[in-house]
């Protein structure tokens, strides 16, 4: 007799996998994050200089000296408009402070003193850097600093032809890197950078413009 057929032993099969039959989620679109307010501007944390050469000068111009400060070894001092010239040559004649690097300007369009106008002066002897800096309105004739250093003929036609800034005294105040008919002041941050100028491009370059 023929055996009979066994149903198959359930307990030696592993148990099936019910079926999945839950629809597929659809991934949520990734939301983009809001941008980060801008950080605000950073603040120059300037202390006060402590030195014999900052005495000195106070000491010689008293309440025209607004301020002797330094930041990360850089030292300046923070004068009245009519002590610029003074303190400067003070600091070429008592302190060998005689080499006049540079003389340029900040604009600050919307302040009553609309700009700051800086001289840095170095002393070879010492080998130290001083920066002279002063506020002044727009329109303030600032008196020339060429009696004091030759230099500072081309250096404050620079700042005549960038800002517009006229040197009292100065011998021969006319501009330096643009032609004499060019109009306006390019480092006035009112002067937008694609307006240049355009007359003068147009009637001599015969394009457009200068951008």
């Amino acid at each position: 007799m023929a055996d009979e057929q066994r149903p198959p032993d359930s307990e030696s099969q592993p148990p099936k996998a019910p079926e999945d039959t839950a629809k597929p989620v659809s991934p949520k679109p990734a939301v983009p994050k809001a941008a980060p307010p801008p950080k605000p501007p950073a603040i120059m944390a300037a202390v006060l200089w402590e030195s014999e050469l900052a005495r000195d000068v106070k000491e010689q111009f008293g309440d025209r000296l607004l301020a002797a400060s330094t930041y990360l070894g850089q030292n300046f001092l923070l004068v009245k408009p009519e002590a610029a010239v003074p303190v400067v040559e003070y600091l070429k004649v008592e302190a060998d402070f005689d080499y006049l690097v540079d003389i340029t300007a900040v604009d600050w369009p919307k302040r009553a003193e609309r700009f700051d106008l800086v001289y840095i002066v170095y002393s070879f002897a010492r080998n130290e850097r001083v920066r002279v800096k002063t506020s002044i309105a727009d329109g303030f004739r600032p008196a020339t600093t060429t009696g004091v250093h030759l230099t500072a003929n081309w250096l404050e036609r620079e700042v005549f032809d960038m800002f517009g800034i006229e040197f009292a005294g100065h011998p021969d105040l006319r501009r330096i890197l643009l032609p004499e008919d060019w109009q306006g002041y390019p480092l006035r941050k009112d002067y937008p950078i694609l307006q240049q100028d355009q007359r003068w491009v147009q009637e001599n370059l015969g394009i457009e413009s200068g951008q």
